[in-house]
């Protein structure tokens, strides 16, 4: 049976129910776009595309920009029109470019002018039916009739979104993010952070990523909630804005999170209207944790993937320190089990592959049905590649990612057991350890360690560091090399880098 646009055009919705309320606002150029006005650029976005682009059901449009108003004015234009929108990722080279774009084989491309000279040297490009210019493109299509719109058939497994990201093999994969997914996401979100149309928030998570849109930016869409939107991280301007906008959650990686404490505004703004921080990406740094608890904030650790959800687990504020290190328990609306490489489930307190299955889940990889039948299980269940252990009252702990694991002397070691200990260090800004070769053992631990003074150095050896693992870990956990950084590679969405420090 056919569905109607209505029954996903959010933005339609929210200009009935609360018009003049704001949805968005532009940190840089103090842009502000009320649920109205967001509808209204919607339906003008939607009818130039159809009429003057022939974008139809099912085609794909690209942006290349930084984050602005206009990536959700497109969604909210995808929704109506039914094209699936590709957020391009602004910092990748023409031929990483050209890999993406000859993938997704999108009808228009929509790109800032300082990206136009990037596209220019992508051969797939040449492909595209057309390349408008971002703001002259908008500018005009301002002035457009504001219509309702309503043409379209949207089905729920239809693609909302391609969400590019690198797997094991390096090539990207574009993760299937449909409307439904969309919607069980916002509902697994508000009902597990209690999100209403009262909340705030500042989102400077780069919207190539399902960080960016999906962590708080669409579900509070989705509640008539207000967005702070920023180009680029900045802690400073962050804390200025939390303070200025009243805001009442936050979300970033442990890394933005250890930015923000480490700045010296940071004790001085008020963050008396935050209700919460979430932390997700990879695992918190426990004395971070306690950091900000001690500014009366208290920390919900989030997780989750790109092809589920994001929001699939969380940790009650309640709970952060009595299970500090915890991803909680899987959100309402999804079921997850934990099994052994034969798929067999394992008893508490022992270490699995999460797996899960809801209706947040990825219908699969644009292109790529191997891909697609390698990320799943039998009866539908999506492996995740993260190793997790369930406690006795069915709270869950992320020991690693599966990829990340090496076998040392015929022992399994996850980096991330030896991480948390790392960070224990009053020394230690930042770790990660990587499996090397060893002719003896196999593989063994490499650590690089950043500390947060450079004259520790003095007092903190790589035997001093070893010395610190061996008296917390087996010794066959500790470390075998320690390198010393100044700081430590990182992705685009903030996290740490370990394909390069391989």
């Amino acid at each position: 049976m056919m569905q109607s646009a209505i029954e996903y055009d959010w933005f339609a919705r929210r200009a009935v129910y609360s018009p003049l309320a704001i949805a968005l606002k532009e940190a840089e150029s103090g842009r502000v776009l009320t649920y109205s006005a967001l509808n209204d650029a919607a339906n003008a976005a939607a009818m130039r595309l159809q009429s003057e682009c022939g974008v139809k059901l099912g085609d794909r449009v690209a942006i290349l920009a930084e984050n602005s108003l206009e990536h959700l004015i497109l969604l909210g234009a995808a929704q109506k029109l039914g094209f699936t929108l590709v957020p391009l990722n602004f910092r990748l080279t023409a031929a990483e470019l050209d890999v993406v774009l000859s993938d997704s084989a999108p009808r228009v491309v929509l790109v800032e002018e300082k990206y136009r000279h990037v596209l220019e040297n992508v051969a797939s490009a040449r492909s595209v039916s057309k390349i408008l210019s971002l703001t002259e493109w908008f500018v005009s299509t301002s002035q457009t009739k504001h219509e309702s719109y309503l043409d379209a058939h949207i089905m729920p497994d239809l693609p909302l979104l391609l969400l590019y990201t690198s797997g094991t093999t390096g090539i990207p994969k574009g993760a299937i993010y449909s409307h439904k997914m969309l919607f069980w996401n916002s509902m697994n979100t508000g009902m597990s952070w209690d999100l209403t149309s009262e909340d705030c928030t500042v989102d400077c998570l780069p919207l190539f990523h399902t960080g960016g849109w999906n962590v708080l930016l669409t579900p509070l869409l989705h509640r008539g909630g207000t967005t702070i939107l920023m180009k680029k991280f900045d802690a400073n301007v962050v804390l200025r804005l939390l303070e200025e906008e009243r805001c009442t959650l936050f979300m970033g990686v442990p890394t933005v999170l250890q930015m923000l404490a480490s700045s010296p505004e940071f004790p001085k703004t008020d963050l008396s209207a935050m209700r919460y921080v979430v932390a997700g990406g990879e695992p918190m740094p426990l004395p971070l944790i306690e950091t900000w608890q001690q500014r009366g904030i208290a920390v919900r650790q989030g997780y989750g993937l790109t092809e589920v959800g994001p929001n699939i687990f969380s940790l009650h504020q309640a709970d952060a320190m009595r299970k500090i290190g915890s991803i909680g328990r899987p959100n309402f609306y999804v079921q997850a089990r934990l099994v052994d490489d034969n798929g067999n489930d394992v008893g508490a307190n022992e270490a699995g592959e999460l797996i899960v299955r809801g209706p947040m889940v990825t219908p699969g990889y644009w292109q790529k049905p191997e891909a697609t039948r390698d990320a799943f299980r039998e009866g539908g269940w999506f492996c995740t590649g993260d190793i997790a252990r369930r406690d006795d009252e069915g709270y869950y702990y992320i020991t690693d990612r599966k990829k990340n694991m090496y076998i040392s002397g015929g022992e399994n070691v996850y980096p991330a057991e030896i991480e948390r200990v790392l960070y224990t260090h009053e020394a230690v800004a930042e770790a990660a350890v990587i499996g090397v070769s060893d002719a003896q053992w196999g593989e063994v631990g490499k650590a690089f360690v950043v500390l947060k003074h450079p004259k520790t150095a003095l007092n903190l050896d790589v035997e001093a560091v070893r010395q610190y693992c061996r008296e917390r870990l087996a010794a066959y956990k500790v470390p075998k090399y320690v390198e010393f950084l100044e700081e430590l590679p990182k992705n685009d969405a903030g996290k740490i880098n370990k394909k390069i420090l391989r």
